[in-house]
């Protein structure tokens, strides 16, 4: 294994392979992120023992193998060094693709930013004392911490409804397997759910692995039908949905 170290696009390529967790195709990657893995970076991360190449069709695919992993973990452990400059659009789309992976690990396990970035807000261990410091009290009312809990359970399980109403109307649109579905087809579909819900739960559902949700290319061919029916994300308006196997 070569001692030379990790160029500023090795770097950023096995991030972002690691955090988005799938195979990605040089075409896929570019709609996403903005950049492809050249030759000579695909046959040294390749020749290192840090992604796997495949083929899909005519399109090369790439993805992290278990060294790619540890590499990783090296990175993470001691940091990327102060040599290894990114450009912006290779920054910006390593960021994205973590905060995606992010956001999986904290739907899957039930987490959020704070729980993994050990961030305790002011006055946090107080208020969890509250209920065992008023327990005994004859006068004590209900605690307020516990009281929102309710709400949040009532909300997840509308977003699970809307997410399985998607679901089956991609299902019902698509063609093929891995084929785009239009907004604009797919909303009408949805019944009565409510369009702050409909949103919500394509923001959701771009943390699944399987769930990809893109602009057209050509935002010039759009109809004031598709800009209407198109979700916010980030900064940008997102037009069509792929729901893969």
């Amino acid at each position: 294994m070569s001692d030379k170290p990790l160029s500023q696009r090795e770097t950023a390529i096995l991030l972002l392979l690691m955090a988005e967790a799938r195979e990605f195709t040089n075409p896929e990657l570019e709609e996403q992120y903005g950049f492809k893995i050249g030759k000579s970076e695909r046959e040294r991360l390749q020749q290192l023992g840090f992604i796997d190449v495949g083929k899909r069709g005519r399109a090369l695919t790439h993805k992290v193998t278990k060294d790619g992993l540890g590499k990783a973990d090296e990175l993470f452990s001691e940091g990327i060094p102060m040599s290894i400059v990114l450009a912006p659009r290779v920054l910006e789309a390593v960021v994205r693709a973590m905060v995606s992976g992010l956001n999986r690990h904290m739907q899957r396990n039930g987490s959020c930013a704070a729980d993994i970035f050990g961030w305790e807000p002011a006055g946090a261990a107080p208020t969890e004392q509250t209920p065992s410091t008023s327990a005994g009290r004859a006068d004590a009312g209900p605690v307020s911490p516990v009281t929102p809990a309710p709400a949040v359970n009532a909300s997840a399980d509308s977003l699970d409804d809307v997410e399985t109403r998607i679901r089956k109307a991609y299902a019902r649109l698509a063609d093929k397997p891995n084929a785009w579905v239009s907004l604009t087809q797919l909303r009408p579909l949805l019944g009565d759910a409510p369009r702050d819900k409909v949103d919500a739960t394509l923001r959701q559902m771009i943390a699944h692995p399987d769930v990809r949700i893109v602009p057209w290319e050509s935002q010039k061919s759009l109809s004031q039908e598709d800009r209407d029916a198109a979700v916010l994300i980030g900064d940008q308006p997102k037009h069509r949905i792929l729901i893969g196997a």
